[in-house]
């Protein structure tokens, strides 16, 4: 199924994920996953999910390559700095934190499926095929930094 490698936009592929989470909650609906303050708790790891979704997109700016998930071939250039220094994948990580908190607010455990069906699908589909294609783009650099810094945390 490698026609499907790079081929959806990750946050789709979030929302997609937020609707089967949201459904496994409406299927198993007695499943209660007791969250204090579900809403602020939610909001704080929502928040911070897209925080961790920001500041890669701007680091990519200021270097002056692309964002575009379906166009990994078009990176001009391998950021390594900021928050690359965690993570490999900050923007992925972001949505995930940001399904994880949607998911919260459901207070559902089958809702929080959702996240790793995200994560599954993100790594197959989407940060292998980009692994490949930068490991040919940045023969020297990207083995390098992938020996260093985790895929995800």
């Amino acid at each position: 199924m490698t026609w499907l490698e790079t081929r959806i936009p990750p946050p789709l592929v979030m929302l997609w994920c937020a609707g089967i989470g949201w459904l496994a909650s409406r299927l198993w609906p007695g499943a209660v996953l007791p969250v204090p303050m579900p809403a602020l708790l939610a909001t704080g790891v929502v928040a911070f999910g897209v925080l961790l979704n920001l500041m890669p997109k701007l680091a990519f700016r200021r270097a002056g390559t692309t964002v575009n998930p379906l166009r990994p071939s078009a990176a001009s250039t391998l950021v390594t700095h900021g928050v690359y220094r965690y993570t490999r994948n900050p923007m992925y990580l972001g949505q995930a934190t940001v399904l994880a908190g949607a998911m919260l607010l459901l207070q559902n455990p089958g809702a929080l499926l959702a996240v790793p069906l995200f994560v599954l699908y993100i790594n197959r589909w989407q940060i292998i095929p980009e692994e490949r294609v930068l490991s040919a783009r940045f023969p020297e650099a990207y083995p390098l930094f992938r020996q260093r810094v985790r895929r995800w945390l």
